[in-house]
């Protein structure tokens, strides 16, 4: 049998509104990028606008590219991650979802492992509902979803946030607060434990 030495392609795909989420998207590839035989593709989505006429660029003006379908198609694996907004991911986010009906009726995902991550502007302004909100349409796709263990000793210490549903940041309602030494620990490690993951479970094919 010949060995495929390809590295594994696993898509980091956030929305970020003041840069904090981009930042944990960044700690998670990371953290992907430091297990041998795998690989991160940074993406983001464009912004939606309650404006009809309203309309983003092709192309962000810096930054990552904005995901195509193909990317879902490519990827081995996939890291999600969007800000809150009101106990749910954003909307730029969840109108990508909803845009893949194709994708789910031919399964592109199914099989492939996923995690989530967020950040949100005060502690308990609804962390774990926006995890959970993200992880309802990769459930649909048929993923395999990971989380973090509690082996992680930063989730018990951390006051800046953390979850077994994901990483996640407590960015301050200005957006300005900085990444924790726990929050920074605990999404690199989400990232290795999904890479990781994704070997496994290709070693088996």
């Amino acid at each position: 049998m010949t060995m495929n030495t390809q590295a594994l392609t696993i898509l980091v795909l956030y929305y970020s509104r003041h840069g904090s989420t981009q930042k944990m998207a960044e700690y998670i590839a990371h953290g992907i990028e430091h297990v041998p035989g795998c690989t991160a593709r940074l993406r983001t989505v464009p912004s939606v606008s309650p404006v009809i006429s309203a309309s983003a660029p092709d192309i962000p003006e810096s930054g990552p590219p904005y995901v195509e379908l193909s990317d879902l198609t490519e990827c081995d694996g996939i890291a999600l991650g969007s800000p809150t907004r009101f106990g749910n991911m954003a909307a730029a986010m969840k109108y990508f979802w909803d845009g893949t009906a194709a994708d789910w009726l031919s399964g592109t995902l199914t099989g492939k492992p996923a995690c989530v991550f967020t950040s949100t502007g005060s502690m308990h302004g609804g962390q774990e509902s926006t995890l959970l909100s993200m992880m309802l349409p990769l459930l649909h796709h048929g993923m395999i979803l990971v989380g973090l263990p509690y082996s992680h000793p930063e989730l018990m210490t951390t006051a800046t946030g953390g979850s077994p549903y994901g990483a996640t940041h407590w960015s301050g309602i200005d957006g300005q607060l900085p990444i924790s030494n726990d929050s920074q620990k605990l999404a690199i490690a989400l990232g290795q434990r999904l890479a990781q993951t994704t070997l496994k479970l290709h070693s088996t094919k």
